[in-house]
C-alpha cells in the first residue's frame, strides 16, 4: 500500500487536534477556552490560508457551523427532557422503590440499581441520572447499606453502558452518528444497535456486581457527611387510618431514620400531631407514607398557588439564627414569619445548663437552623429583615402534578424517533417546546437544563471533525492504519478502533475523539474494503469506554469527591471493565455484520 506525504492542511489539522487532546488532558485550561480556540484557530487559519478550490470564507463557515448544526440541537433538546423530568419528581417512585429493595437485600439491591441505571440511562442523558442516584446511594450507605465508595464507581459504569445502546443516550452518540450522516453513510435509528450493547452489558454484569465493590476502598469514614437533623411537628388529618393508633404502631410505617414521639398533651395514641426528629428526606417520605404535612395544610396550598402563579418554584432552605435576629426568644408560632413555612428546627443545644425542651415548638435560640419553605425572593427578605443567615444550596420543591406530563413527553419524543415517523432531532425539540409549553420545565430555567461547556465543546468538535475530513487528514491516517490493519482479522480490526479511541477517551474528551476517530473509521472502511457501519459504530463505542480515569468523563468526576477516589481505583476497577467491553463489541460486531 502506497503511502503519500500529507498536505500542509491535513498537517495542520492533525496538529490542531493533538493540541486539543493535549490541553484536555493537561487541565490547566477550562474545556469552554480550549473549544472556543479550536474554533477561532480554525477560522483564522482557512481565512488566511484556503483549503484548495475554496474560498477563505468557506473557512468561516466551517469553524462555526457547528453552533447550528442539527446535533447541537438535539443534545440541547434532550438535555430540556432530562431536566424536566428531574425538576418534576418523575423519577422519585423509582428511586423509592430502589430504596425498598436494597432495605430487604443488598446483593440484590445493587444488582437491581445497577440494571435499572442501565435502561434508564439509554433515553435519559447520564448526568441526570447521576445526579439522582448520588444522594440515594449515600442515603442507602447511611442506613446500613453498601459503603457509598463501593457503589458509586459500579453504578457510574452502568450509566454509561446504558448510555451506550442508543443513539440519544449521549451527546457523543449523537456526535457519532451525525458525522457519519454528513460523511454519507445511511441514518442510523435510536434502537439500531441496542441488542449488541445489551448483549455486551450482559456479559460485563456479573463484573460490575460481584467483583468491582470488592476491588474499591471502603471510605465511609471520609466521605460521611454530617446530616443535621430537624424537630418537626407533623399535622395529621383528622380522617386519617392512623388516627387513634399507638405511636409503636405508627412508627412501624415511618423510615428508619427518623424518631418520632407524642407531643406531651398527648392523651397516650396518636391525634392530630406527631413529633419527628430526623434528617429532611426522611422527614418528607414520613408525611407521604402518612399523607400528613410538615406545616399547616393550608398554608403549603397557598404558597404552591402563589407559586404557581408567579411562575416560580418553590424552595426549601436552611437558615441559620444569628446573634442579633429578633426570633431569640420567640417559638416559631409567635415568630410573625409570614409568606413562608417553618418545617423544622435544628437546635444548637449547649453542652451545659441547656433547659430547652427538644420540642419543634420550644423557643428559638441562637445558633438553630430553620428549616423553611417559601419563594426565593420571600426566603431571602425573611433573612435580611430577621438577622438570618441563608445557608449554602437549597432543595427546589418538585412540581409533582405535571411529572406524569413529563414521563408522557419523554415518551412520546423518543417514540416518535424510534419507530422512524420523524428524525430525532425534530421529535426532541418539539418535546423541548412542549416541556415549556406546559409547565414542566420554566423557560426562565432553561439555563439550569443546558449546559454551555456542552454546547461549545460539541460545536468545536463538529468543526474539527469536519477540517479533519475536508483537509484530507482522515484519509491519510485511514491510510496509516489500513497498512497496519490489513492483515488482521476482522474483530481485530475493530478491537484496535476500538481501543484507539477509548485511550483518547479516557485521557482527553470523548466528544472530541468522535470528531477525529469518526472519519477516521468511515475512511479506512473504504481502504479495507469493509463495511462503514461497523467500523462507525467501533468509533462509538470506544467513546463510551471512558471508565478507566477519572479525568475521562464528566460524571467521573462528580463522583471523585463523593467517594473519595483516587485516580487508581478508576484505574484498578476501569481497565478490566474496558477490556471485558471491547472484546464482546467487537466479537458481537463482526456477528452481527457477517464480516
Amino acid at each position: 500500500m502506497q503511502m503519500i506525504a500529507p498536505s500542509p492542511h491535513a498537517i495542520g489539522a492533525m496538529v490542531l487536534a493533538m493540541a486539543m487532546f493535549y490541553a484536555f488532558a493537561n487541565g490547566k485550561l477550562r474545556v469552554e477556552i480550549i473549544s472556543l480556540l479550536t474554533v477561532a484557530a480554525i477560522a483564522l487559519g482557512l481565512y488566511v490560508a484556503p483549503l484548495p478550490e475554496m474560498d477563505k470564507y468557506y473557512g468561516l463557515r466551517l469553524a462555526f457551523e457547528g453552533f447550528g448544526h442539527y446535533a447541537l440541537v438535539t443534545i440541547c433538546s434532550l438535555m430540556i427532557l432530562g431536566r424536566g423530568l428531574v425538576v418534576t419528581g418523575a423519577l422519585d417512585p423509582a428511586a423509592r422503590a430502589l430504596n425498598r429493595i436494597w432495605l430487604f437485600n443488598r446483593q440484590i439491591g445493587l444488582l437491581v440499581t445497577l440494571t435499572a441505571c442501565l435502561f434508564l440511562s439509554m433515553f435519559i442523558n447520564d448526568t441526570p441520572v447521576l445526579v439522582l442516584m448520588i444522594p440515594i446511594m449515600t442515603q442507602l450507605a447511611l442506613s446500613g447499606g453498601m459503603a457509598a465508595s463501593k457503589t458509586l464507581i459500579p453504578v457510574n459504569a452502568a450509566i454509561l453502558i446504558g448510555g451506550m445502546a442508543t443513539t440519544i443516550g449521549t451527546s457523543t452518540n449523537l456526535l457519532v452518528v451525525s458525522i457519519a450522516n454528513d460523511l454519507g453513510m445511511k441514518p442510523i435509528g435510536v434502537f439500531h444497535f441496542t441488542p449488541i450493547v445489551l448483549i455486551a452489558a450482559l456479559v460485563a454484569l456479573p463484573y460490575m456486581w460481584l467483583v468491582m465493590p470488592k476491588l474499591l476502598p471502603d471510605n465511609t469514614s471520609a466521605i460521611a457527611p454530617d446530616h443535621r437533623t430537624f424537630l418537626a411537628k407533623l399535622r395529621i388529618d383528622p380522617a386519617s387510618s392512623i388516627v387513634g393508633k399507638t405511636i409503636e404502631e405508627v412508627r412501624g410505617m415511618m423510615p428508619d431514620g427518623i424518631v418520632a414521639r407524642l407531643p406531651s398533651s398527648s392523651r397516650g395514641n396518636v391525634e392530630r400531631r406527631i413529633w419527628l426528629e430526623g434528617p429532611l428526606g426522611d422527614l418528607q417520605e414520613a408525611a407521604r407514607k402518612l399523607g400528613a404535612t410538615l406545616a399547616p395544610a393550608w398554608l403549603i396550598e397557598r404558597l404552591r398557588n402563589t407559586s404557581s402563579r408567579l411562575g416560580e418554584d418553590l424552595l426549601i432552605a436552611e437558615l441559620l439564627v444569628a446573634p442579633d435576629s429578633r426570633l431569640i426568644g420567640l417559638t416559631p408560632q409567635t415568630a410573625g414569619l409570614e409568606g413562608v413555612a417553618i418545617l423544622g428546627v435544628h437546635q444548637a443545644r449547649q453542652p451545659i445548663g441547656e433547659t430547652r425542651e427538644r420540642s419543634p415548638d420550644a423557643r428559638v435560640a441562637e445558633g438553630d437552623v430553620l428549616l423553611m419553605m417559601g419563594l426565593p425572593d420571600d426566603l431571602r427578605m425573611i433573612a435580611a429583615n430577621d438577622g438570618l443567615l441563608m445557608l449554602e444550596g437549597g432543595t427546589e420543591m418538585p412540581r409533582t402534578a405535571k411529572a406524569r406530563l413529563a414521563l408522557a413527553i419523554m415518551a412520546g419524543s423518543v417514540g416518535l424517533a424510534s419507530v422512524g415517523l420523524v428524525p430525532i432531532a425534530i421529535s426532541s425539540l418539539a418535546g423541548a417546546i412542549l416541556m415549556f409549553a406546559t409547565g414542566c420545565v420554566r423557560f426562565d430555567r432553561v439555563g439550569r437544563a443546558l449546559s454551555a461547556k456542552v454546547i461549545v465543546l460539541v460545536a468545536a468538535s463538529i468543526a474539527l471533525g469536519r477540517f479533519v475530513l475536508e483537509s484530507g487528514a482522515a484519509e491519510w491516517l485511514g491510510l496509516l492504519l489500513a497498512s497496519g490493519l490489513q492483515y488482521l482479522p476482522a474483530e481485530a480490526v475493530l478491537a484496535c478502533i476500538m481501543l484507539f479511541v477509548t485511550i483518547l477517551t479516557n485521557f482527553a474528551s470523548n466528544t472530541t475523539a468522535a470528531a477525529v476517530g469518526t472519519p477516521i473509521a468511515f475512511n479506512l472502511a473504504g481502504t479495507l474494503g469493509l463495511p462503514a457501519e461497523p467500523l462507525v459504530l467501533a468509533v462509538l463505542f470506544g467513546c463510551n469506554l471512558c471508565y478507566a480515569t477519572p479525568v475521562a468523563y464528566q460524571t467521573n468526576m462528580m463522583i471523585l469527591t463523593e467517594g473519595d477516589y483516587s485516580f487508581a481505583d478508576y484505574i484498578r476497577s476501569g481497565v478490566p471493565l474496558v477490556g471485558i467491553m471491547v472484546v464482546s463489541l467487537s466479537v458481537l460486531l463482526v456477528l452481527f455484520y457477517g464480516i
